[in-house]
């Protein structure tokens, strides 16, 4: 089993009343209730082939009682009935994984547990946890197969937790342990950041905003690839 769904797999809590938002093959969910973690599941998804595949992924694994598929768009498809504690959301962009958050929220469904690997748009979920009184408990990076993901576990509470603009974009606990992969991910962006202002400065119309958004961030990079770790 891979490296990134292992430490999905870690950040789950034993015993949890599990959502697998965007399931694919349901390899997660299969590998909590194998391992005994968890006894059972709801394996979602939008799209009837991938959903169609986590079925027979599960019916393989002998796990058809334990793991239950449900068809539908992110957490449209869980029930109060599934008093499901922790929700997982995986391998998306942080605008759409923010848009299915959103959608629950203004039906006034908050989920106690959220662990999120979203592929672009990090700080994003930061500042929608932020603002939804949601605490980052839990914070990993990892490479796999030539791609970098973070994942984060976060819990509701009573009260916001502040994270300045500095948390939002590298992660509160990530900044605390800077691993090879920390400064692999930085190292890359830090190229990226640098050809897109110069190209950014070379328009005949320069978006002077986009500009300074785009110096303001590589200064940040700068200064976390230095070393600096306050």
């Amino acid at each position: 089993m891979n490296l990134r769904l292992n430490r999905l797999a870690e950040m789950v809590d034993p015993d949890s009343r599990l959502a697998d938002i965007g399931t694919d093959h349901a390899y997660l969910p299969i590998l909590l209730v194998e391992s005994g973690k968890i006894s059972h599941a709801i394996a979602s998804d939008v799209a009837a082939g991938p959903l169609e595949n986590a079925k027979t992924d599960i019916a393989a694994a002998g796990l058809s009682d334990q793991i239950e598929t449900r068809l539908g768009s992110g957490l449209e498809t869980i029930k109060e009935s599934d008093q499901i504690d922790t929700v997982v959301i995986a391998g998306m962009g942080g605008k759409l994984m923010v848009n299915l958050l959103s959608e629950a929220a203004s039906r006034g469904v908050f989920y106690p547990t959220l662990v999120l690997e979203a592929n672009i748009g990090e700080n994003t979920v930061r500042r929608w946890l932020m603002a939804n009184k949601y605490e980052i408990v839990a914070e990993d990076i990892v490479y796999e197969a030539g791609h970098i993901y973070e994942l984060i576990k976060a819990r509701l509470t009573s009260e916001v937790h502040e994270l300045t603009v500095r948390e939002q974009e590298f992660g509160p606990l990530l900044l605390k342990n800077k691993t090879d992969v920390f400064y692999k991910k930085w190292q890359g962006q830090e190229a990226y950041y640098q050809k897109l202002l110069a190209n950014l400065n070379k328009a005949r119309e320069k978006d002077l905003a986009r500009i300074k958004e785009v110096e303001d961030l590589l200064a940040m990079i700068e200064t976390e690839l230095g070393g600096e770790n306050d």
